[in-house]
């Protein structure tokens, strides 16, 4: 089958050089010059285990081919188009579709010159004739991998495509950056949504060798089934985030808690990780594009807004726990271990990292961040003051403080006692990923916290003296924390009772939370509810994509 691929980002490299392996003549698309260029020479202008491997096979077999738009002459789109641009979020949290409109407008017009040659000048300028399923027939089928809410492939359809005969089909992408070639090739599931049941049916074969289940239904069905996978999983993670938040005022360990409760084959254990939240290019985009529709729709989804809530707190709390350490963050070293959201990609789009940095800098910190895949892509969106190495033990160098930011294998497997040596007192490593073994960093000589880990960060797991009082967190007297707030609090320096709407993170204010007194939604007393614009430097990094 021939098929065109738009847009040589992660999703669609990943789906052009799959669909080469499998046997199909592929074209790959893309408006940026150099990226088309780099292609054709069979280098993937990013990093993703295995895709370059089956660039290469498929650029060497000349099943695989790249162009620029301008390029590509009419009638070489072929059977299916598979649209795969971005969708970034606008600072509404409205998804912004310029990328998918222009695509689907540029098939049209690519297709409607290849029916005026073959018709010639006396050609009809009308709508295609309906095939049996009461959908135009003779163009090509459009496939959408992009992420675009509900409503909109119908859209596109009635705008666009019905005119020049083209069918439309949602057929949502479930690929992981760091295992995406893995995951094309294995697939969970298979949706395809459509209103012509024969342009579903000729996608739906595509992948049926897989041996996937294969969901076939409406488009707005489809569409909705790829924003409610992600909203429940970035729901998990708040979830278990805010139970970490808990455990760090009880004193347990979430990791356990995490293991007892994912045992239960109703709940199951993946993405109950607790840490620094969520990011990337998916799930912060695709539950804020949610919340936007919701709103539209004039529905109040409240639970997604505390998961984007709890998300925009969570990769703020190394710079809640190093101010209560430390006091003034000026003049100290701070290393960063992680820049790109998670491992195995050099994808930095709304890593928690690039929130924490520019705070940190801006308090005084000097910091100094590794990553062994993102530091060139991060750079540009950080501070020119932050020192930036492939070297984790490059950026420990006299570190007063560390935040594994990342759990790399590199720093998780990383010779922390040569690390220990190379950092100067009080030693304090943030384990934003509880990647690390709090008991052996403990004996390393390292003031260890991680997020909920209650049992072993209070006190922070640092040794105390004989004859001395417990301490918390870095060492602040437990009796002198207990009137300023609970070590780990959601909203850490706030007191007690007090209204959430006054309460305040150090000189960082939260603006817009519920006034409870402690009692209600968002009081004191069950944590502070703020919306993500509230929180400085948070809101900022919506619109990377």
């Amino acid at each position: 089958m021939r098929i065109t691929v738009l847009g040589m980002g992660y999703v669609g490299a990943v789906a052009a050089a799959g669909l080469a392996r499998d046997g199909h003549q592929v074209l790959g698309i893309d408006v940026d010059p150099a990226k088309v260029e780099r292609y054709r020479r069979a280098e993937v202008p990013f990093y993703e285990p295995g895709l370059d491997e089956l660039v290469r096979e498929g650029v060497a077999s000349g099943r695989l081919q790249f162009a620029l738009p301008a390029e590509v002459e009419p009638g070489r789109l072929g059977d299916l188009v598979f649209v795969a641009v971005g969708t970034p979020s606008r600072a509404s949290g409205a998804a912004d579709l310029s990328q998918v409109e222009a695509a689907v407008a540029w098939v049209a017009e690519q297709h409607r010159k290849v029916k005026a040659v073959a018709a010639g000048p006396s050609a009809s300028a009308g709508r295609d004739p309906a095939g049996s399923d009461g959908l135009p027939e003779g163009g090509p089928v459009v496939v959408m991998k992009s992420t675009v809410p509900p409503g909109t492939g119908r859209r596109l359809r009635h705008r666009y495509l019905e005119t020049a005969g083209i069918a439309y089909v949602s057929n949502p992408e479930f690929l992981r950056e760091g295992s995406a070639v893995h995951d094309w090739f294995h697939p969970d599931r298979v949706v395809v949504g459509s209103d012509s049941p024969s342009a579903a049916q000729q996608v739906a074969r595509l992948f049926q060798h897989y041996g996937a289940p294969v969901v076939v239904t409406d488009t707005a069905t489809a569409e909705m089934i790829k924003y409610g996978a992600n909203a429940f999983l970035a729901t998990k993670i708040s979830f278990i985030n805010e139970l970490a938040n808990m455990c760090d005022r009880v004193g347990a360990d979430v990791e356990e808690v995490a293991r007892g409760i994912g045992l239960d084959p109703r709940i199951g254990s993946q993405f109950l990780r607790a840490g620094l939240g969520y990011g990337g290019s998916c799930f912060p985009k695709d539950v804020a594009a949610l919340d936007h529709l919701a709103r539209v729709y004039d529905y109040p989804f409240e639970l997604l807004r505390a998961v984007i809530a709890v998300n925009a707190r969570q990769r703020l709390l190394p710079l809640y726990a190093l101010r209560e350490a430390l006091g003034s963050l000026a003049g100290v070293r701070v290393a960063v271990l992680g820049l790109a959201f998670k491992p195995k990609t050099d994808d930095v789009r709304e890593a928690p990292a690039l929130d924490l940095i520019p705070l940190l800098v801006e308090e005084g910190a000097e910091v100094r961040a590794a990553d062994p895949q993102a530091v060139e892509r991060a750079r540009p969106l950080l501070p020119a003051s932050v020192h930036l190495t492939p070297s984790a033990l490059e950026a420990l160098e006299g570190a007063q403080a560390v935040v594994l930011a990342t759990e790399w294998d590199e720093f998780v497997r990383l010779d922390w006692e040569e690390a220990a040596r190379r950092m100067a007192e009080p030693r304090l490593v943030f384990d934003g990923r509880n990647a690390l073994d709090p008991e052996r960093m403990m004996a390393l000589g390292f003031r260890y916290r991680g997020v909920g880990r209650g049992r072993f960060t209070a006190p922070w797991a640092a040794a105390v003296p004989a004859g001395q009082p417990a301490v918390d967190g870095f060492g602040r007297d437990g009796k002198a924390a207990a009137r300023a707030g609970a070590p780990g609090a959601v909203v850490p320096g706030a007191v007690a009772g007090r209204s959430a709407s006054k309460a305040a993170v150090g000189d960082v204010p939260v603006h817009g939370a519920a006034s409870a007194d402690g009692a209600g939604p968002g009081g004191a007393a069950q944590g502070v509810l703020a919306t993500p614009e509230a929180v400085p430097g948070v809101a900022a990094a919506r619109d990377r994509d």
